[in-house]
């Protein structure tokens, strides 16, 4: 959704180990915002994120940059992330696709449309790329003064600690949420969510029987965060 930070550069780059020719889209979505975000807040600087894709080693090929991929009509209601990647499909028809698993819902909800839908592109999920500090980079980051910024770090590492605990032995799922609200909370986040779910399906789970994903959003003062740490015990 624009305003471009190293997370989603590593995208391009992984791009060009697939493909020959690269194709960025830039569009700030409504449907992806909650309703306690302001969408004409969002950051944007389209001229800098122009700039930094072309510092990119083989820079891109092309930028899509539409207006409203939803201008085409009364009675089109579904405005979610699924709906624009089909029209992006549709419009730009990739052979393969890179989506950062960042938001791993959005991924996996992807990978289960091309399969339902039968498109022929292969989706491909790239790690999360995280600043020194462990917190993963967000367009949304920007938002965040430097006391939020310090607490913000508390997602990341209750998910590391989360992690390994579940490595070692702990397999309820209520246990390892808890300690992950609790430490968000005390360093003073507000959780919207904190669930473990399993990493192919994203139902919830109760015990760590299976590889799961643990996903977490979290506010700090006006800025929502996501994040998440898969767990393959």
């Amino acid at each position: 959704m624009g305003y471009l930070h190293k997370g989603h550069l590593s995208l391009v780059s992984e791009a060009h180990q697939h493909a020959d020719l690269v194709v960025v889209s830039i569009y700030v979505n409504p449907g992806q915002f909650s309703t306690s975000e302001d969408l004409s807040t969002y950051p944007s600087d389209f001229h800098g994120d122009i700039q930094k894709l072309m510092s990119v080693p083989g820079g891109v090929d092309v930028v899509f940059n539409p207006y409203d991929l939803y201008d085409y009509g009364r009675g089109r209601d579904s405005k979610g992330v699924a709906t624009v990647v089909s029209k992006l499909f549709n419009i730009v028809e990739p052979d393969v696709a890179i989506f950062g698993k960042k938001d791993y819902q959005q991924w996996r909800l992807i990978c289960r449309m091309v399969r339902d839908l039968d498109f022929s592109v292969q989706i491909i999920g790239s790690e999360i790329t995280r600043e020194d500090d462990g917190l993963a980079m967000s367009s949304r980051n920007v938002y965040l003064s430097p006391e939020e910024w310090k607490k913000a770090l508390s997602i990341n590492r209750s998910l590391s600690k989360a992690k390994h605990a579940a490595e070692n032995g702990q397999i309820s799922c209520k246990r390892l949420q808890d300690s992950i609200i609790l430490a968000i909370e005390e360093a003073g986040g507000n959780v919207d969510y904190a669930e473990i779910v399993d990493q192919e399906t994203l139902e919830v789970v109760e015990e760590i029987k299976a590889p799961v994903v643990i996903c977490v959003a979290a506010c700090f003062g006006k800025t929502r965060l996501i994040d998440n740490m898969e767990i393959s015990t």
